[in-house]
C-alpha cells in the first residue's frame, strides 16, 4: 500500500507542553500517531527538537512539524507502507546524525509510528500482530507497573525517588488492571488518613506526590494500600530511582555523590541502602539506581543483587542497541526500558528488544511522563512479547488509553 502524504501539526501533550501529531495517508485512510516526551531523560537519549524563543517558553515544536511536511514527508511519499525497516532507514540517512539532530527524533518517531500503523492495516493484521510480524516475536500481554507514588522530576513534593511503581501478580492482565485501581484509591484513603494536613495533589503521571520525603515512608505507605485492599502477598514493588537527576561533585570530597534530601550517598552507601530496601519490602526491581555516568555502580548492584532483583536500565542504555551491549559486556544491568522516542524508530526498538531478549534480559515498554491518548505502546508491548509495560498510575485519559488497549487486546488473544 502507498504512502499518499504525510502531515504532521503541533498539540500539546498531558502536561499542556506542545508535540507533535503525525497523520499517514494511503488509500486505505489517515493512520494517526502522538508523540511522547519526558521530562527526566537520558544524556544520551536522540535528540528532541524544540523552537526556542517565547512561545510556549521555548517548548514549541513548528520546527520538527516542518521537517516532517517538507523533508520527511517527500522524501517517503510513494513509498509501500508495510516496507518498515526500508523507509525507518531512509529517514534515518536523511537526517545523517546519530542522535537524530538535524530532523529531530520527535519527528522521525511520529512518522515512524504513523507508518507502522499504516502498515498493518495494509497486511490486514492487528497493530501488534503486524509488529510481532516485524519483530519476529511471539505475542504475549505484560504485567504492568503502576506507578502510584510520584517524586523526582514528575512532581514538586520533595520525594527523591521517582516512581514507585506496583505490580499485580495475576496472570490476567485485567485481574492486574482492576488489582491497581483497588490498590491506587486505597491508597488514597491511606494518605488521607496518616498526611491529613498535607494537601493530596498528583504528578505527572497520576500517581499521589504527597509531601514527604523519605523513600521508606512512601513504601510504608503503599505495604499499607496493598494490604487495605486485601492483596497481601499478592504485588510486588519496581522503584524508579532515576539517579542521574541527583548525582554530582560534593565541595570538599573527591568523586561524585547521590545528593538526598537526608544527606550524601556514595555509590556504596546507596548499594547499602537499596539491599536495606530490598529486605524490607517486596521490591523486585530498581531502574536506574545510579546515574547513567556511574558505570562501576551499576556493576556493583548487578553482581551483588542482581539474582534478587532485576536491575533495570533507562539513562543508563536510553534504547539505544550499543548501550545495551556495553552494559551487557560491563554487566551492569540484567534488565532494560524501552521507549520508542528515546531511540526514534520502531525499526530501532524493535533491534533494542530483540538484542536485549537475546541476553536474557527482561524487556519492559515505557510511556514518558509528557504522553497523548496514542496508545501505540500497548501494541508494542504484546507485539515484541515484553515481561512488563509502565503507562503511570490506572488514571487518567492519556495512561488508561495503554490500560484498556491492553484489555481489549488481551480478549483477542484468548478468544
Amino acid at each position: 500500500m502507498i504512502i499518499k502524504a504525510i502531515k504532521a501539526r503541533e498539540i500539546l501533550d498531558s502536561r499542556g507542553n506542545p508535540t507533535l501529531e503525525v497523520d499517514c495517508v494511503t488509500n486505505n485512510g489517515v493512520f494517526t500517531s502522538g508523540v511522547p516526551s519526558g521530562a527526566s531523560t537520558g544524556g544520551n537519549e536522540a535528540f528532541e527538537l524544540r523552537d526556542g524563543g517565547h512561545r510556549f517558553g521555548g517548548k514549541g515544536v513548528l520546527k520538527a512539524v516542518k521537517n516532517v511536511n517538507e523533508i520527511i514527508g517527500p522524501k517517503i511519499v510513494g513509498e509501500d507502507c508495510t516496507c518498515q525497516s526500508k523507509i525507518d532507514k531512509m529517514i534515518i540517512e536523511l537526517d545523517g546524525t546519530e542522535g537524530k539532530y538535524n530532523l529531530g527524533a520527535n519527528a522521525i518517531v511520529g512518522v515512524s509510528m504513523a507508518v507502522c500503523k499504516a502498515g498493518a492495516c495494509a497486511k490486514k493484521l492487528p497493530l501488534y500482530e503486524y509488529i510481532a510480524e516485524l519483530s519476529n516475536n511471539e505475542i504475549s500481554t505484560p504485567f504492568p507497573c503502576f506507578n502510584i507514588i510520584n517524586g523526582g522530576a514528575h512532581s514538586d513534593n520533595g520525594l527523591d525517588f521517582q516512581e514507585f511503581m506496583i505490580v499485580p501478580q495475576s496472570n490476567s492482565f485485567r485481574e492486574n488492571l482492576r488489582m491497581g485501581s483497588e490498590i491506587y484509591y486505597q491508597l488514597k484513603k491511606v494518605l488521607k488518613d496518616n498526611c491529613p494536613n498535607v494537601p493530596l495533589s498528583s504528578g505527572d503521571e497520576g500517581g499521589f506526590a504527597p509531601m514527604i520525603t523519605l523513600p521508606e515512608i512512601a513504601l510504608g505507605l503503599i505495604m499499607k494500600a496493598i494490604d487495605g485492599a486485601d492483596y497481601t502477598n499478592q504485588v510486588k514493588i519496581i522503584l524508579d530511582v532515576a539517579a542521574t537527576e541527583f548525582y554530582g561533585e560534593v565541595e570538599g570530597k573527591r568523586g561524585g555523590f547521590y545528593h538526598f534530601k537526608s544527606g550524601f550517598y556514595s555509590s556504596s552507601d546507596l548499594l547499602k541502602y537499596y539491599s536495606e530496601l530490598i529486605e524490607s519490602y517486596p521490591i523486585i526491581g530498581i531502574e536506574d539506581p545510579f546515574a547513567e555516568d556511574d558505570w562501576d555502580g551499576f556493576k556493583k548492584i548487578n553482581n551483588r543483587l542482581g539474582k534478587k532483583i532485576i536491575v533495570i536500565g533507562d539513562d543508563l542504555t536510553v534504547s539505544n542497541p550499543q548501550l545495551i551491549k556495553k552494559a551487557e559486556i560491563e554487566g551492569a544491568c540484567n534488565a532494560v526500558i524501552l521507549k520508542i522516542n528515546q531511540i526514534g524508530t520502531v525499526s530501532e526498538i524493535i533491534e533494542a528488544s530483540n538484542l536485549s531478549k537475546s541476553y536474557g534480559w527482561k524487556t519492559i515498554v515505557s510511556h514518558r511522563s509528557g504522553e497523548t491518548t496514542d496508545s501505540f505502546i500497548s501494541d508494542l508491548a504484546v507485539g515484541l512479547g515484553v515481561d512488563y509495560i509502565k503507562s503511570g498510575a490506572p488514571v487518567r485519559g492519556e495512561r488508561l488509553a495503554k490500560y484498556n488497549r491492553l484489555c481489549r487486546i488481551e480478549d483477542k488473544i484468548i478468544i
